[in-house]
């Protein structure tokens, strides 16, 4: 007999248990969406990366950077992430920036 991942929940009796399941919904929507939009920031700053190195703006990563940094921070206070994991997307996402910079003065 096979289960399916998504089970039907059973309801919930209690009207405390209601509530919560409620208010469940609507915020693990708004973690998704927040999770969402720190990986397009992440992809956008990776496609940017791309770009330079096949000749593109060597300016718009520090400006997405600066973007990011406030996304990633924000995903970070909200407890979405853990703190170290939004610290190591930052400087790795700034050390591929220096490098960036790097090879491009020598």
């Amino acid at each position: 007999m096979a289960t399916s991942s998504k089970a039907k929940k059973k309801t919930v009796r209690l009207a405390s248990g209601r509530k919560r399941a409620r208010q469940d919904v609507v915020l693990n929507a708004a973690n998704t969406s927040l999770r969402s939009k720190f990986r397009t920031v992440v992809k956008n700053m990776q496609k940017a990366l791309d770009k330079v190195a096949t000749g593109g703006d060597k300016a718009a990563p520090a400006e997405l950077f600066k973007h990011a940094q406030s996304v990633i921070d924000s995903i970070a206070d909200k407890g979405i992430f853990h703190k170290n994991k939004a610290a190591r997307h930052k400087s790795r996402l700034s050390a591929k920036i220096k490098a960036l910079s790097a090879t491009a003065a020598a």
